[in-house]
């Protein structure tokens, strides 16, 4: 058997092939990874999906309860600022009538008692004319 000569052609044909093999072998092994990569990154937005969505109807029902209360609440404002404005009318009411004649009484008798008996009061004696203790 007689080998054929081999050409620096060929030679340089074969090293490229082989280059070209472990071109493809390194590239698939980088997709494989990638895909790999790819796997785990939807099963994290599988699971925090399914984690997502429970916690939302939470939200939701916790917001609706959140206004129901708050409606509640503006109802009670409501009502205190309607008793606030009865209690002022009143006041307004009770001062119109009671408040003068009261003031009134009360100067007349402080008038009364002026004229009739000074000051009323006793300079330094207490009760019975005595000094109280030192």
């Amino acid at each position: 058997m007689s080998l054929a000569p081999v050409s620096i052609g060929d030679l340089a044909g074969v090293i490229a092939a082989l280059a070209f093999a472990l071109l493809v072998v390194r590239l698939g092994s980088v997709i494989g990874k990638a895909g790999k990569v790819l796997d785990e990154t939807r099963i994290g937005v599988r699971g925090i999906s399914e984690q997502t969505v429970p916690l939302l109807s939470q939200v939701t029902d916790t917001v609706a309860s959140t206004n129901e209360q708050i409606v509640r609440l503006d109802t009670i404002t409501a009502n205190v600022s309607s008793m606030s404005t009865n209690v002022n009318a009143l006041t307004s009411l009770f001062a119109a009538t009671l408040g003068s004649p009261v003031v009134k009484v009360a100067a007349f008798t402080y008038g009364v008692r002026s004229a009739f008996g000074g000051s009323g009061r006793r300079s330094g004696h207490g009760l019975h004319g005595r000094r109280r203790g030192r």
